[in-house]
């Protein structure tokens, strides 16, 4: 069956969707994209160049777009406070909805959210592109493999030169928390994904230099315990004077008993554990090369996979991984962690996020 999607937001990110995450679908014959929609009239020119819409399946009101289209789902690609908005419009329209991250931008939003989607039963996805990157499920499957040895502790490095307005998007510079919420969803997503488990405790400290043009914290430091007994690390920055591992290219190493896998600039190592060169105190470090890990073959990954996993979905096959109920424990690591970094003190972060769903009422 090829689905009917009507894309909401063609600008910035938008502009990918049209241009390359939803064309190789089209192509594929799984979806049909009949309309487009975006606040900024000039915006909708992507949608009539990347997907070949006439100016009378483009609009700048999201509720006219899904009052003339009768279609399956939407998509969701506008900036995180009005995502809400959105979800309210196309579940009155009985559209299933694929939405970019995180959620919402709130945890109390994000629960919401998900609670009227339950009750509309309809389905709704959420692409958390890096954790299905190419680099990312490469080492996600050597993890899965067993031949490493039980996974110890884990380090993700998200490191950027974008301290001046714009240089991040505006709109992120203008966010509250903005590492966390257009950052940290993901890393702190991978994390729990590698992990193998739900994230037990979170300690973090975020903050902002004085020569970061952002409207509040964009550098982090994050501690997460995990329910198997896993441990990890976050560092994120988004003012340093160097881009070490900038978007999509983050360093991540993963401490196995038998293995250390390291993950840097899209290459991904392997350094086995040899007790024979186990250098003793004063005799430096162990100066081997890794061993080259081949990055999995596949046509799709990040959203143009996410798309093609949501429409599987929806005809039927199991809920996507990252299905809007099971996407709130990464809203739930966000939240913790600005949470942990204002009052100083550690989160157990499934206490916050059951609180948070005890909280919310939808009438």
């Amino acid at each position: 069956m090829v689905y009917d999607v009507i894309q909401v937001g063609t600008g910035g990110q938008g502009e990918r969707w049209c241009t390359q995450y939803l064309p190789p679908n089209v192509e594929d014959d799984l979806i049909d994209v009949v309309a487009a929609v975006d606040v900024d009239e000039a915006m909708l020119e992507n949608a009539k160049g990347g997907l070949g819409l006439t100016d009378s399946q483009c609009y700048t009101d999201v509720e006219e777009a899904f009052a003339d289209h009768d279609a399956d789902f939407c998509t969701i690609v506008v900036p995180p406070n009005v995502h809400e908005q959105v979800v309210d419009r196309a579940l009155e329209y009985d559209l299933h909805i694929l939405s970019e991250k995180p959620i919402a931008d709130s945890l109390e939003a994000s629960v919401r959210i998900a609670e009227k989607v339950e009750r509309a039963g309809a389905k709704m996805g959420v692409t958390m592109s890096h954790r299905f990157d190419r680099d990312k499920t490469t080492l996600r499957r050597e993890l899965e493999s067993n031949e490493h040895g039980p996974l110890d502790y884990l380090m993700l490095r998200f490191t950027c030169n974008c301290r001046s307005y714009g240089s991040w998007g505006a709109f992120r510079h203008d966010i509250e928390d903005t590492l966390m919420i257009e950052g940290g969803v993901h890393h702190l997503d991978i994390l729990a994904d590698l992990a193998g488990a739900p994230c037990e405790t979170l300690y973090a400290q975020t903050w902002l230099p004085e020569w970061g043009e952002y409207a509040g914290d964009a550098q982090a430091l994050v501690n997460l315990t995990f329910e198997n007994g896993t441990r990890a690390v976050y560092e994120g920055a988004k003012t340093n004077a160097a881009a070490l591992n900038g978007w999509g290219h983050e360093y991540v190493r993963a401490e196995c008993r038998d293995s250390t896998l390291v993950l840097d600039g899209r290459e991904l190592e392997r350094y086995a554990y040899d007790p024979s060169v186990e250098p003793q105190l004063g005799e430096g470090v162990d100066g081997r090369r890794g061993e080259s890990i081949p990055l999995l073959e596949g046509e799709k990954w990040a959203n143009t996979w996410l798309v093609e996993r949501f429409v599987e979905w929806l005809d039927g096959g199991e809920p996507m991984a990252t299905n809007v109920q099971d996407n709130l424990h990464s809203m739930a690591l966000v939240e913790a962690a600005i949470e942990s970094s204002t009052t100083g003190e550690p989160v157990a972060v499934q206490e916050l996020l059951e609180d948070a769903r005890r909280s919310v009422s939808i009438e």
